[in-house]
């Protein structure tokens, strides 16, 4: 996956990251720079007034602000490593070590001097993709001035014709003026003809100039630009290891804490922090299509007994056709500002997606939690019923109220999130569907397993919303029975109790199972009993095995 095909509408993204990434290099190289001046003072004195600082406050300058959960940038390799890194250091600050202070030195002029060079690099690249906008911007205002201009002529035509044809029913006209307003006529058709030609020549431009900034112009830039970060990536990872190798030589007391800090230089991973910004920013929407054309040359041959009908010069229409393509979308444009929506709506798709699964998996550990509370108040409830001097039952009875209205309220809160994932799925799959027609790219294939029957013990009640929304298992391995209660004979067919469809390809190997293809409507025959299984059965009668849950959108009777 690269950053031409999967982030082509996110200009704006790509230039945050690379400057964030710049950025990150900097405060890499400022903190080896004070790491350094922090060496030289303990080189001078073993131990150091207040008012130096110390090893354990450069690094708490440097840890994020923001919580780790709140933090999207600690997603990435790098942010990741440089924290490990500032923990390391923050491990052997007290041991009070002299390091040698050319150390740090070297690292930081290195360092700074590439990242002078990847500033440029990045400058230059971004140069070009804001040409390369401002060329299809103007090709966009040039077809629409043509277009308009089109407009004109062909209402400049529609009027001359009506002139000539009311001088020419008038008794009271001369024949020079209906023989002058015949020419004018002509002339206003002859002028609209043109007019539609050049405006069809420059839609034909513009869409094909569109076309090559999509698909080819822009992408090429954004891969520079991936190529770029990556390089710059794995240079800071660089780095990391040279502070740490450096350091090595010179304090083998303190070789473990450095070695943590090697590890985390090594663990930077460029392409992975490429497919992490992918997963964090890609919209799920699909690339603009060809601009239509709009014929305003229709009312021009109109019968006269067809202006009657509805608005005299039939400019409706034009007006109608001119909004329309006002309202296309552009990508490059400034975004207005949204408003945050409890069902993540402002989103685009594929991260509405992700929030919202997000939001599901922390209420159903909410959930959780309290029907464990649940039980264990019951459980206490029960001892002092039976041990009355160990404590009043009746004293229990709020905390179990307040408990079950808690589930109560969390259970709906699940079910609202299920159906609004439902939904963002949905879209996320139709728009997948969408780019696959259009530019024959397939979907990433789903790779999360299916819960095991540990987890869906008890959310047995909201299992069948939440497993549709879940991504399918790996098929690798299920050439072997997976269960050995497969192999036992079927109970006799009974009435199915509710319908499913097929999210998913499933091949069913293993004895027992039923192979299913994606979109085919299933009877289900029996509910997931907390193993991952749903035994469902044909509508033709074909068959009838067992499917993995993740698999199915299930609606019960």
């Amino acid at each position: 996956m690269d950053w031409g095909t999967e982030l082509w509408d996110q200009f704006e993204v790509l230039e945050r990251h690379t400057q964030w990434g710049l950025d990150l290099l900097d405060k890499y190289v400022k903190f080896v720079k004070e790491r350094a001046e922090v060496e030289q003072a303990y080189a001078k004195q073993l131990r150091l007034p207040a008012s130096v600082p110390t090893l354990r406050s450069l690094v708490k300058k440097y840890l994020p602000k923001r919580p780790t959960k709140d933090d999207p940038e600690v997603k990435f390799s790098q942010q990741q490593s440089f924290i490990q890194l500032l923990q390391e250091v923050n491990d052997f600050a007290g041991q009070r070590e002299l390091v040698a202070e050319s150390l740090g030195i070297q690292v930081c002029l290195e360092l700074a001097k590439y990242s002078q060079e990847m500033k440029q690099e990045r400058k230059m690249h971004f140069q070009e993709g804001r040409r390369a906008q401002q060329q299809l911007e103007n090709g966009f205002k040039q077809l629409e001035t043509s277009k308009r201009k089109f407009e004109r002529d062909c209402r400049e035509a529609e009027k001359a014709a009506h002139t000539a044809e009311r001088l020419d029913q008038d008794i009271n006209a001369t024949k020079a003026d209906v023989e002058k307003a015949k020419q004018q006529a002509h002339l206003r058709n002859h002028m609209a003809e043109e007019s539609k030609n050049e405006y069809a020549a420059q839609l034909q431009r513009f869409n094909r100039d569109q076309a090559h900034f999509y698909f080819s112009q822009m992408p090429q830039i954004f891969d520079k630009l991936q190529d770029m970060d990556e390089r710059r990536a794995t240079r800071l990872g660089a780095g990391y290891g040279l502070l740490s190798e450096a350091e090595l030589q010179v304090v083998p007391i303190i070789g473990k804490c450095l070695e943590g800090m090697k590890v985390a230089a090594e663990s930077v991973d460029a392409k992975n922090d490429s497919q992490v910004l992918i997963e964090l920013h890609k919209s799920g929407f699909a690339r603009p299509g060809d601009l239509e054309f709009e014929d305003y040359s229709q009312v021009m041959n109109r019968v006269p007994s067809d202006s009657s009908l509805g608005t005299p010069d039939g400019r409706p229409e034009l007006r109608a056709a001119s909004s329309r393509s006002r309202a296309k979308r552009w990508p490059f444009g400034k975004k207005n500002k949204t408003v945050v929506t409890e069902d993540f709506s402002h989103l685009p798709p594929e991260q509405q997606r992700k929030r919202l699964q997000q939001q599901l998996e922390e209420r159903n550990r909410e959930l959780q939690k309290e029907e464990d509370q649940r039980e264990a108040l019951k459980k206490m409830k029960d001892v002092y019923e039976k041990t009355p001097q160990m404590g009043d039952p009746a004293s229990l009875e709020p905390r179990i109220a307040e408990t079950l209205g808690n589930i109560e309220r969390l259970k709906l809160e699940v079910q609202k999130y299920e159906a609004w994932l439902a939904e963002a799925e949905s879209r996320v799959l139709s728009n997948r569907g969408d780019s696959l027609s259009r530019h024959s790219r397939p979907p990433d294939p789903p790779a999360t397993a299916p819960p095991d029957s540990s987890s869906s013990s008890n959310n047995s009640g909201s299992q069948d919303n939440k497993e549709s929304s879940e991504e399918p298992p790996s098929e690798e391995g299920q050439d072997t029975p997976i269960y050995t209660e497969f192999d036992e004979d079927f109970e006799e067919p009974t009435s199915p109790i509710g319908q499913c469809v097929a999210i998913y390809h499933f091949e069913g190997s293993s004895e027992g199972t039923i192979s299913m293809s994606e979109g085919e409507d299933l009877s289900l025959m029996e509910e997931d009993k907390g193993d991952g299984w749903t035994r469902v059965r044909r509508k033709q009668g074909e068959g009838e095995g067992y499917v993995p849950t993740s698999y199915l959108r299930v609606t019960l009777n």
